[in-house]
């Protein structure tokens, strides 16, 4: 696989003729993504701070129920003050076109992590998973289900993940996406409730996690490849491969896949269960050397946080993914 050089600068799409150059009195400059509920740009707030802006698709904003459920995540979502996740900054819930503007990370996805490095060390494994455990305790703490926690939606910045797009999946829930056969979630990070079209609770999220914590560990997803519909008859039906994930990991990584929801473990618990992994530094601190080589060069300024405390060096922006995709 191809490792980006340290302080190369990725290629982003410029603007079409068909998007807009000015959302909400942030200037646009370029595609980060697109998918099922819109597009996202790179924007920039008047004081110079990069921000991604997320625009919903002009179908699903014609759509009263969506416009109303989005308006309630995005409102539940800016509550959420974690230092692990993207922060929800302005939003225009009752613009012509809705939007949602968040805090730009400047790194790769989990999903493009694996796709260039294969497979991640353990210890950055599990430093990885506490603080999406982390996370997801914010997250939860507001009331709100991510519902679609996936590698694509876990960006890496030089101090740790950054989990996005929590809870705006539920927006998309009825009619506007599901009228056009796009599936809200991601079958291969599904909990069994949440396929079976089951109440979805804090608990579906970690039965998420465990199943994201196995492809970057092993770099593939528990429930194997293939069709949505065999993934998703796997989750239910199945137990999870474990195979290529670390003897050490099995059992973390294995309670978070348990079928009933009451058996999986809460964050706290897996943030505790980091702590006393034998991998794991007792301190559990994101310092110099948590990231391999080849991934810390693509993370963006300021890199990794040094023993000391000192800001380490790092490339220039890395790739990012900040835009719920429905598959």
């Amino acid at each position: 696989m191809s490792t980006p050089s340290p302080g190369t600068h990725p290629v982003r799409p410029a603007l079409s003729a068909d998007d807009p150059q000015e959302i909400g009195g942030y200037r646009l400059h370029a595609r980060l993504g697109s998918g099922g509920m819109g597009v996202v740009y790179l924007a920039h707030t008047r004081g110079g701070r990069p921000i991604a802006l997320k625009v919903v698709r002009e179908d699903l904003a014609a759509d009263p129920g969506f416009r109303l459920r989005f308006a309630d995540e995005v409102a539940s979502a800016r509550r959420i003050h974690g230092l692990f996740t993207a922060q929800v900054i302005d939003s225009g819930v009752d613009d012509p076109v809705p939007w949602l503007a968040t805090a730009y990370v400047p790194g790769p996805s989990l999903a493009q992590a694996v796709q260039r490095h294969g497979p991640l060390p353990p210890r950055t494994v599990l430093l990885l998973v506490a603080g999406i455990a982390e996370a997801l305790q914010a997250i939860h703490g507001a009331g709100v289900v991510h519902r679609d926690l996936k590698p694509a939606n876990v960006l890496i910045a030089g101090d740790g993940p950054r989990v996005i797009d929590f809870g705006i999946a539920r927006a998309a829930d009825a009619t506007g996406l599901t009228g056009t056969g796009l599936r809200i979630g991601t079958a291969a990070y599904m909990a069994p409730e949440q396929a079976m079209g089951l109440p979805v609770t804090p608990a579906a999220d970690v039965f998420a996690l465990g199943a994201l914590a196995v492809y970057v560990a092993g770099g593939t997803p528990p429930f194997g490849p293939g069709p949505e519909s065999a993934t998703l008859y796997r989750v239910v039906h199945e137990p999870p491969d474990l195979s290529r994930v670390p003897h050490d990991l099995r059992d973390l990584f294995g309670s978070c896949l348990a079928k009933e929801p009451g058996l999986r473990p809460a964050p706290d618990e897996i943030i505790a269960a980091v702590h006393a992994h034998a991998r794991v530094d007792p301190s559990l601190e994101f310092t110099h050397g948590w990231l391999p080589p080849g991934l810390r060069g693509e993370i963006g300024p300021g890199g990794e946080i040094g023993p000391g405390g000192e800001i380490g060096p790092g490339g220039e922006h890395g790739p990012s993914s900040p835009l719920h995709m429905a598959p």
